[in-house]
């Protein structure tokens, strides 16, 4: 039988306890606010930006009138470029979603009984985003038709009514298929899953056995004791990269390619996830509090990373915080090379992205962890 006196005491204690535990407290009343606000405003399926590209191969009024109205929708960022070579290369790098390419005889059809054709080039490597671009410029298409079908007849060449339709062509994924999209993705999570949440645990559990003071007591520097802790969740990491890869070409056909590239931009992803475990070691006591800050972590950091939903369709003021994710720049470049067989010149911005921020969370779980054992 429950003595109540007993278990009201016990809940008290438990409280106090918790009260008292400044960093507790905070998982259990800041982190669910924070969560909460940035998985709503992050999370968004809505697409409110297509960065889009134009060819404009025709070069007259009508053509710029079309080029125009585009920019009116509001949904679509425009640029000009001067070919469809462009444009590609624009889709490859991840610069555009979309292009838009007006041809030579637009204007020529627009003033006949002719149909006058534009064709929307699309980034299928991001299958959801891709179908509702596609919805958008189909929707856009079908309001400029009919602004030109009632348009007086004085303001056209001839009486016949005008059209306009787009001719959608899906790039680097045209079946849109959801898991080539989603494999490049699970890897980065996987990762900082797998280096910075469990080298945060085996350091903390090393702080709670008391086998850490021990090696602390030898003839041994503390870069020495730093690198080779995480040298080994490094080799992990780069062992579970590769049966990712393999995973991902067998059961799903995601193709492998430029996996110098590849390596490259995970070695300098664990850079990063490395120093987010380092750095949660030094400030957590148990291994409770180690995953709670683990995860503290994670879920903001695929929320803003793209991996779900894309950077552009999240508010202009949370962007921001995007650049300072690491698994987002890991993402964009997972997907361009497998997904858009992009090179390493075009992924050398988020690379070098990649690296800085890498760099700098290593050196402050340095500096911290060399301060935490002095």
């Amino acid at each position: 039988m429950i003595n109540l006196l007993t278990l009201a005491a016990l809940i008290r204690k438990e409280l106090l306890q918790v009260s008292r535990d400044k960093r507790m407290l905070a998982v259990m009343l800041v982190v669910p606010i924070v969560q909460v606000t940035v998985f709503g405003y992050a999370a968004n399926l809505e697409l409110t930006l297509v960065r889009t590209v134009v060819v404009d191969e025709n070069h007259t009024r009508q053509s710029h009138e079309l080029a125009e109205a585009l920019v009116a929708e509001h949904t679509f960022h425009m640029r000009y470029v001067p070919s469809v070579r462009d444009a590609e290369e624009a889709l490859r790098d991840g610069t555009a979603t979309a292009a838009l390419v007006i041809p030579r005889d637009f204007s020529r059809h627009l003033g006949a009984e002719d149909t006058a054709t534009v064709q929307i080039l699309l980034d299928g490597s991001d299958p959801s985003q891709a179908q509702s671009a596609l919805a958008a410029f189909e929707q856009f298409i079908a309001m400029r038709a009919h602004a030109l079908s009632l348009e007086p007849a004085p303001a056209r060449a001839i009486a016949a009514v005008p059209s306009v339709i787009a001719e959608p062509r899906l790039l680097f994924n045209p079946g849109l298929k959801s898991r080539l999209f989603m494999v490049p993705g699970t890897a980065a999570a996987v990762l900082i899953v797998v280096t910075a949440i469990v080298t945060a645990m085996g350091l903390t559990r090393e702080r709670e056995v008391g086998t850490m003071e021990q090696l602390l007591v030898t003839p041994m520097s503390s870069a020495t004791l730093m690198v080779g802790k995480t040298i080994p969740y490094a080799m992990f990491g780069l062992v579970d990269e590769t049966v990712i890869l393999l995973a991902g070409n067998l059961l799903f056909d995601v193709p492998i390619r430029s996996l110098g590239v590849i390596f490259l931009a995970t070695t300098a992803y664990l850079t990063s996830t490395l120093g987010i475990g380092l750095f949660v070691a030094t400030f957590a006591k148990t291994q409770q509090q180690a995953i709670m800050a683990g995860f503290f972590i994670l879920l903001p950091a695929v929320l803003l990373s793209g991996f779900l939903t894309s950077v552009d369709s999240m508010p202009a003021w949370i962007q921001p915080l995007t650049w300072i994710d690491p698994m987002r720049y890991f993402v964009e470049i997972s997907r361009s090379v497998l997904l858009r067989h992009a090179g390493l010149r075009d992924v050398l911005g988020s690379l070098g992205a990649l690296t800085v921020i890498g760099a700098a969370l290593l050196a402050a779980a340095s500096w911290q962890f060399r301060r935490q054992i002095k």
